[in-house]
């Protein structure tokens, strides 16, 4: 009775932060609000599928996929070398994964107008070297770049962790059995990784299709994401009703994807079985 009692705060919390907070979401999503009178509805839904907003979702999915991508190809073999327990520098290059992490967010994107602008760092360096600058801020580059910065160690340290765990007598089995360095990491390595993975594309995918800020600071307002768009609906133009139900929509969504996630680890848990 005891240990039922000490999670009675935490159910607390959850309904007043998170339930209600849904609800209401939903409430405002079906309903429309007309000279006072607040009625039932599924015209918010309906104007989602103009084809303006059905191309925002869709440019916001593949920045995000994109920028997944990127962490996973980045973030696996940096996870896998760190995980090597021949690896010493371990722990000074995850204390310096970890440390930006503890600064706001926003900070971090402030910090690459400073490095990306017509007369930041980068161009600086690239007159001093005799090189053409470029232009990256306001672009679909910038706003990549800033995903990836900001995202990458939610891939890497899920993925090190997964490795770190792999008994390593089943790699030196394998070993003795004439495994070369290919088949180990192929047939144990990856598949006992795989719920790391799951887990990095699932903590990179969905703040990533979700984010406003980088988009706003490093896109400059060059073109709106879907984040944009429900930012925008709730705080300019004051329509909660359409600006809820882009939100069910987007948290439908990320439902779905972190399902496929899922079932996509299971199969590759009982294919290895």
């Amino acid at each position: 009775m005891k240990n039922k009692a000490l999670a009675y705060p935490y159910i607390l919390w959850m309904i007043i932060f998170t339930v209600i907070p849904i609800l209401l979401i939903v409430h405002y999503s079906f309903t429309a609000t007309a000279g006072g009178v607040t009625s039932f509805t599924l015209g918010n839904f309906v104007r989602f599928f103009d084809p303006l907003y059905l191309n925002i979702l869709r440019r916001s999915i593949m920045l995000a996929a994109y920028a997944t991508a990127i962490c996973l190809l980045l973030g696996y073999p940096v996870a896998y070398i760190l995980a090597q327990k021949e690896f010493r520098d371990r722990n000074i290059l995850i204390f310096l994964f970890v440390v930006p992490m503890w600064m706001n967010f926003l900070i971090r994107t402030y910090a690459w107008l400073t490095i990306l602008g017509s007369n930041g760092v980068l161009n600086t360096a690239l007159r001093f070297l005799g090189l053409p600058t470029v232009q990256l801020l306001f672009t679909d580059a910038a706003v990549l770049l800033g995903l990836v910065y900001s995202f990458l160690p939610f891939m890497i340290l899920p993925i090190y962790v997964s490795i770190q765990k792999i008994d390593n007598s089943l790699v030196e089995g394998a070993q003795d059995l004439g495994a070369n360095g290919f088949d180990v990491f192929r047939r144990i390595i990856l598949p006992l990784s795989l719920p790391g993975v799951v887990s990095g594309l699932t903590m990179v995918f969905m703040p990533a299709v979700a984010t406003f800020v980088v988009s706003n600071l490093l896109g400059g307002g060059q073109f709106i994401l879907i984040g944009n768009l429900i930012e925008q609906q709730f705080l300019l133009v004051g329509n909660w009703h359409f600006g809820s139900a882009l939100a069910l929509i987007l948290m439908i969504l990320i439902v779905v994807c972190n399902v496929l996630l899922s079932f996509i680890n299971r199969e590759a848990k009982e294919d290895e079985a």
